[in-house]
C-alpha cells in the first residue's frame, strides 16, 4: 500500500517550470530515495508534500485521502535549510516546537530527554543555540522532525554537517524509523547513502521524472554483464578466453594470477561462464559487478539533452 499518491504534479515559477506532470508512489514503511541534480525540481516537490507551496495541477493523496492541511501534523519534515532560533536556549527552543507538533508540554519533556540522552547533548539543554556546533543543531533538528512520530518522514540532506561517525548513527536511527512504520523521503545527492538505505527511488532531471523503481530491480537492469575474477594455475593462454560470449576488458595479473574483468553476453547464464573459467584453472575468487546508484543516475542524466 502506497502512504502516498502524487499524479500528474506541474508548477510554473514565471518563465521557468519547476516540476512537469510528476508521478510518483511512495510505499509505506520504506525509504523512498528523491534524487536529481541541482536545480532538478526536487525541493519544489518537497515543499508541495508539505504544503509551503501550492500546485498549478494535479493531485497528491496521503492516506487514501486528498492532501490537506490537517495532515501536516503526520509529516516531519528536515528541510535543507535549517532553521534553529539561535539566540534561543536549546531546551526551551526544543520544547517549544515539540509543542507546536502536537504534544504536550509533558510528553515534551519526557520524549526530549530521552533523544537529548540518546544523542549525548542533554548537557547542552541551558546553552543557546548559537553555541552548538553544526552537527549537534542537526541532532536537534532531527529530533524535532521525528519526535511526534509522523506516518511520513521528508529527509531533505539529512547528512550535512555529520562526520562519518553521526552520519552512521543517523542512518541507523532512520531505519528505525521505517521499522516503526514511517515512510521515509530522503532527498540527497550521496549515492552511497542511497544504496545503503533505499528501497525505491526517482530521478527528477529537467523538471521531469526520468527513472523510477526498486533499488535492486535498477540495478539489475543496467548491469552490463560484467565480472571480476582471479584465475590461478591456468592451462590455457588467458587471452584465448576473448571470443564471440566473453571478453576481456580489464588485465591487471600480477603474481602468476590472472586478476581482471570480463564482459559477456546476456545469453550466457553465470553458471555457463563458470564452467568456462573452469576450463582455463582454478577460480580464486568470482564477482558479479552490478552497477551502483552513482553510475545508474550519471548514466541516465547525461542521456538527456540538455534543454
Amino acid at each position: 500500500m502506497n502512504i502516498l499518491e502524487i499524479n500528474g504534479i506541474t508548477k510554473d515559477y514565471a518563465n521557468h517550470r519547476a516540476l512537469d506532470d510528476v508521478s510518483l508512489s511512495i510505499p509505506e514503511k520504506s525509504v523512498f530515495g528523491l534524487l536529481g541534480p541541482n536545480g532538478a525540481g526536487k525541493t519544489t516537490l518537497i515543499r508541495i508534500i508539505n504544503q509551503i507551496s501550492s500546485m498549478d495541477q494535479g493531485k497528491i493523496t496521503f492516506n487514501g485521502e486528498k492532501l490537506r492541511q490537517q495532515h501536516v501534523n503526520r509529516i516531519g519534515y528536515l528541510p535543507e535549510e535549517r532553521g534553529l532560533y539561535r539566540k534561543m536556549k536549546v531546551g526551551e527552543m526544543a520544547l517549544y516546537l515539540a509543542q507546536l507538533k502536537g504534544l504536550s508540554k509533558a510528553q515534551a519533556m519526557e520524549k526530549l530527554e530521552h533523544w537529548f540522552t540518546k544523542f549525548d547533548i542533554i548537557d547542552w539543554w541551558y546553552r543557546k543555540v548559537e553555541e552548538l556546533s553544526k552537527g549537534m543543531q542537526q541532532k536537534i533538528q532531527f529530533i524535532i522532525t521525528i519526535i511526534h512520530e509522523p506516518d511520513l518522514l521528508v529527509f531533505d540532506e539529512p547528512f550535512s554537517g555529520f562526520d562519518p561517525i553521526n552520519q552512521v548513527m543517523l542512518k541507523e536511527e532512520i531505519l528505525k524509523q521505517k521499522e516503526r512504520g514511517a515512510a521515509i523521503i530522503f532527498s540527497t545527492h550521496n549515492m552511497a547513502s542511497v544504496e545503503e538505505i533505499c528501497d525505491n527511488i526517482a530521478l527528477i532531471h529537467n523538471s521531469k521524472v526520468i527513472l523510477q523503481g526498486e533499488v535492486q530491480a535498477l540495478k539489475e537492469e543496467y548491469k552490463a554483464n560484467e565480472f571480476e575474477i582471479v584465475l590461478a594455475n591456468f592451462n590455457k593462454p588467458i587471452q584465448s578466453l576473448n571470443d564471440h560470449e566473453m571478453k576481456i576488458v580489464s588485465d591487471n595479473s600480477e603474481d602468476g594470477l590472472f586478476k581482471g574483468r570480463l564482459r559477456t553476453t546476456s545469453q550466457l547464464s553465470t553458471n555457463e561462464v563458470i564452467r568456462k573459467l573452469i576450463s582455463f584453472g582454478e577460480i580464486r575468487s568470482f564477482r558479479e559487478v552490478l552497477p551502483t546508484m552513482n553510475d545508474i543516475f550519471i548514466k541516465n542524466v547525461n542521456e538527456i539533452p540538455k534543454e
